[in-house]
Parts: structure tokens; C-alpha cells; sequence
């Protein structure tokens, strides 16, 4: 096996562990990470030989980029305390611990290579712990805070990373210079963030096809990390501004296929993406093996003591924190979305796993110094680093839907309904309001104008049924059933009319591309 034909199992393997983990209850990342350790042992598969400098740029774009479409920039700010407590608070503190911890039980390991270590597995990984908590149903508050800490986090460890590897590779270090370095990296990628997304949505308003403006969509993220880092800022943190802007700007509320194909793009990038790269972590067991030949003892130790550090260190943390945050509710009127009880802080620390962002930044340590020596115990640092991934992904991914379960947190299905409801009812009025407005300026019959009142009654009614009058849910279930069977005949007439479209393809003398358009009107056809 080459190292093509070893991408495109990881990619097989990305698509199948969905709906084997689905049927095992599972999360697929934990999956993927198993499917690679798998692949690290098998004598036929090569070792990955993958650039270091190549990791970052590669895998974290799109991935943050996926992330950002789930979320929008009035949820962080709404919850900026919790998430910044979390993703630049508790990165350092861990950081410290863990650079104390490693420098004081592993012989020779230099301060800069310590902090290295810490800020590399400070941050908890975004993609694994919405992943496990979607399928978990956890209450939404936890998953915003979740996601927010995994996108931001990155940015202040990925920095800390970067400050330490240069001391270590330099050999010099300046307090002043760092702090200096971490408040121009932030600035710069703001403002890259900000003009790439600007200039990226008057772009997209020029190409107009929807095939085209996903396909910006795609470079984008590699344009904004791969300047920002040109320009000595945050590629991170330019990336999840570039990504935000888009998200509020860049599709307006009528681009229906821009919306409906982008959605269905991005979720297939974020599938693939996210099992490469947790079957990247799975294959590093082969380099591990090799680093821990005749010192499995010693390194296991040195790993678990640090895999412990940051587990205990989340937890102290946490706990604190919530209670803090609880007083400052008690005390203002505050929208933050905190934890309630002490069972979600549990959830919250047991979901802490680490994953994509530490691998990437393990692999991309370089392999020597400026001075053309190999860099201080490389291999000992991807080595701990591998053991705290596994300990966190594996044992706590597949031990938190059991905790869920004991602890009884689940997400609150009678507000989501109430929120549903009113948006429900906020669509049926405005497009009722459109209706009044279109009667003043059209003569409309009055069997016309009463039918299209009721299909703007029909458009909350369909997304929120307890919308409706008691005297009125009769004749709207009757209604329904109605709908329900035109739309079936309706589908099964498009559906005989494509089959005749896509059977004239293989005709001679046939133009594939005309059949395909007349398919595509047909399709969106479908989609009404």
C-alpha cells in the first residue's frame, strides 16, 4: 500500500464510520481514530509522510471554516465570558501546568520545549466534542460553549506554540517579545479576516452561479490562513473571521440553492476532512511504537501523568468557573448560556477531548534546529502527545455517553419547541404582511387573495403545527393529508419525468449537457 492508496482508505473509512458509529452509538472521530491504530499496526501499510509545515494549512482551514457555518457571531458574543474563560484562561493554565509537569519528570526536557508540549495539548478539539455532544442531544447552551471554546482555544494555543518553538529552535526567549508578538498575530488576523471576507462576498456577488460561489467558499479559508500567516498573524484566528463575516454577509435570504448546495458541500469537506484526520491520528501509533521501542514503561508513565495533568487541571478549573459565572447571573441580567447544574459541569469537563488540532501541531514540530541540531526530544513530545490524545479521545469519547446517560443531561426539547413556534409564527406574519402589501398595489380576486391568506397561515403551520387554532387543526390535518397526497403524485410524476431525461442521455445523437440542465430544472422542481 503507497501513501495514495493509504488516503483513500482513510476516506472510505471517513464515509463508513458515520453510520457504523450511528448504529453503535459511537462518535465516528472515536471510530476513525481506532481505524487508524488499526492501520499503524498492519505490516502493509506505510508509515505517513506527510511534510510537517504542510499539517496546519492543510487540515485546519476547512475544518474551522465547517465548524463556523453551525454557529454565528452574535452566539459568542452572547456567551464571550464562558468561551473566553475557557479558550484563553484555562489554555494558559494548562499550558503551565503541563510545561511544569513535563520539564520536572522528563530528563532533559528544555522549558520551550515543555511549554511546546503544554500548548500543543492545552486545546480541546472542536470537531470531536460537538460531535460526540450532537449525537448526544446535550442541552444547546453546553454545545455553544463547547464550540466556542474549541474554535477559540486554538488561537491562543496555536500562538503559545508558536512563541515556544522559536525559543526552542532560536534558543532565545523575550517575555516582552512574545506578549508584543501574541497582540500583533491577533490584530493582523483580524484584519486579514475581515477584508479577505469582504472582498470574498463582492466576489461571490459577481459570479452569482451557486456552483461557483461555493467553490470561493473553499479557497477562501486557505487564502485567509496562508496570509495571515504570510503577515506574521494568527492563520486560526483569521480563518474564524473570514468565516463569521461570510456566515452574517455572504448569502442573502432568497439564494436557495446557494444555501441548500453549500450546506451539502461543506458537510461532505467537514466528513472527509475530520476522518483523515483522525485516522492521522490513529496511524501515529506506528511512529510511537518506534519511539517507545524498549522504553514503553517510561514513556507510558510520562504520558499518563501528563494526560492526568490536563484532565484534573479542566476539572479544577471548571468548577470555579461555573460557580463564578452563576454569582455574576444572580447578580445582573446576563444572556450567557452557562452550565445550570453541577451534572453539566461534569459533561463539560468529561468532554474536553483532544484531538485534530493537537496532532497537527505535534506533526508540524520541526525536525531540527537554527543550528542544524535535531530538535530537543522530538520524539518524545509526539510520543506523550499521541498517549494524552488517545486517553482523551478514546477513553473519555467513549465513556461520555454513558456519563450522559447516568447524569440525565439532555438537551430541553420544550424550549427548542417554543423557539420553533415562535419563529413559526414570525413567518406566517410576514408573509402575510407581504400579502397586504401586494393587495394595495394588485387587484387580486378574492377566491385568489383567501387562498394565498391561507398558504401564508399554511408556511407556519408546516413548521410548527401547535401554531394553529384548536377549531382550526381539523381542517388543517385534513389539508395536510391532502398536500401530503398531491405531493406524492406530484413526486412521482417529476420522478417519472427525470427518469425519461436521464434515459435520453445514452441516446445518440443526445447533448449531455442539455439533458443535464433540463435535469437541473427538474431537480429544482423537486425542491418546491
Amino acid at each position: 500500500m503507497n501513501q495514495l492508496a493509504l488516503l483513500f482508505a482513510l476516506l472510505v473509512g471517513a464515509l463508513v464510520s458515520v453510520p457504523v458509529g450511528d448504529r453503535l452509538k459511537l462518535p465516528a472521530p472515536v471510530l476513525m481514530t481506532l481505524f487508524g491504530g488499526v492501520l499503524a499496526v498492519a505490516d502493509f501499510v506505510p508509515n505517513v509522510n506527510i511534510p510537517p509545515e504542510l499539517i496546519l494549512p492543510g487540515l485546519l482551514p476547512p475544518l474551522l471554516y465547517a465548524a463556523v457555518r453551525r454557529t454565528s457571531w452574535r452566539q459568542f458574543a452572547a456567551n464571550k465570558r464562558p468561551i473566553l474563560t475557557l479558550a484563553v484562561a484555562l489554555v494558559f493554565v494548562t499550558t503551565v501546568c503541563v510545561a511544569f509537569v513535563a520539564n520536572a519528570i522528563v530528563p532533559g526536557l528544555s522549558v520551550a520545549a515543555a511549554v511546546a508540549l503544554g500548548a500543543l495539548i492545552a486545546p480541546p478539539d472542536p470537531v470531536a466534542a460537538t460531535s460526540v455532544a450532537g449525537q448526544l442531544g446535550l442541552p444547546r447552551r453546553l454545545v455553544s460553549i463547547l464550540e466556542g471554546e474549541g474554535l477559540f482555544n486554538d488561537v491562543t494555543a496555536i500562538v503559545l506554540y508558536h512563541v515556544a518553538i522559536a525559543a526552542a529552535v532560536s534558543g532565545t526567549f523575550s517575555p516582552w517579545h512574545a506578549g508584543l508578538e501574541l497582540v500583533l498575530s491577533a490584530v493582523v488576523a483580524v484584519v486579514v479576516g475581515l477584508l479577505l471576507g469582504w472582498g470574498a462576498n463582492r466576489l461571490m456577488d459577481l459570479l452569482g452561479d451557486p456552483t461557483l460561489q461555493i467553490g470561493m467558499t473553499l479557497l477562501v479559508p486557505y487564502a485567509s490562513y496562508v496570509l495571515a500567516e504570510k503577515l506574521q498573524g494568527s492563520g486560526v484566528l483569521a480563518v474564524l473571521t473570514t468565516a463569521l463575516y461570510l456566515s452574517e454577509y455572504a448569502t442573502g435570504a432568497d439564494d436557495v440553492m446557494t444555501r441548500l448546495a453549500g450546506h451539502t458541500f461543506w458537510d461532505i469537506i467537514d466528513t472527509l476532512v475530520t476522518g483523515v484526520a483522525f485516522g492521522l491520528i490513529g496511524l501515529e501509533l506506528h511512529n510511537a511504537i518506534r519511539t517507545a521501542s524498549g522504553r514503553w514503561g517510561e514513556l507510558i508513565g510520562w504520558a499518563a501523568a501528563v494526560a492526568g495533568v490536563v484532565i484534573v487541571v479542566r476539572l479544577l478549573w471548571l468548577l470555579p468557573a461555573t460557580w463564578l459565572t452563576k454569582r455574576l447571573h444572580a447578580r445582573r441580567d446576563l444572556d450567557e448560556e452557562i452550565p445550570t447544574s453541577w451534572r453539566e459541569t461534569v459533561v463539560m469537563w468529561w468532554s474536553g477531548m483532544r484531538g485534530v488540532a493537537s496532532v497537527a501541531l505535534a506533526l508540524a514540530i520541526p525536525l531540527e534546529t537554527d543550528a542544524g541540531r535535531p530538535f530537543p526530544d522530538r520524539d518524545e513530545i509526539v510520543f506523550i502527545a499521541f498517549g494524552v490524545i488517545v486517553a482523551t479521545l478514546v477513553v473519555q469519547g467513549l465513556t461520555l455517553p454513558w456519563l450522559v446517560d447516568r447524569l440525565g443531561v439532555q438537551a430541553d426539547s420544550e424550549r427548542e419547541k417554543e423557539y420553533e413556534k415562535e419563529l413559526a409564527v414570525r413567518a406566517a406574519k410576514a408573509a402575510k404582511r407581504r400579502l397586504r402589501e401586494i393587495e394595495q398595489v394588485e387587484d387580486l380576486p378574492e377566491e385568489l387573495s383567501e387562498r394565498m391568506l391561507r398558504q401564508a397561515f399554511d408556511i407556519g403551520i408546516r413548521i410548527s403545527p401547535d401554531i394553529g387554532e384548536e377549531e382550526r387543526r381539523e381542517a388543517q390535518h385534513q389539508r395536510a393529508k391532502r398536500l401530503k397526497r398531491i405531493r406524492r403524485i406530484q413526486g412521482e410524476m417529476l420522478s417519472a419525468a427525470r427518469h425519461e431525461v436521464l434515459a435520453a442521455r445514452s441516446e445518440p445523437g443526445m447533448d449531455p449537457e442539455i439533458v443535464d440542465r433540463v435535469l437541473r430544472h427538474l431537480d429544482v422542481r423537486s425542491l418546491r
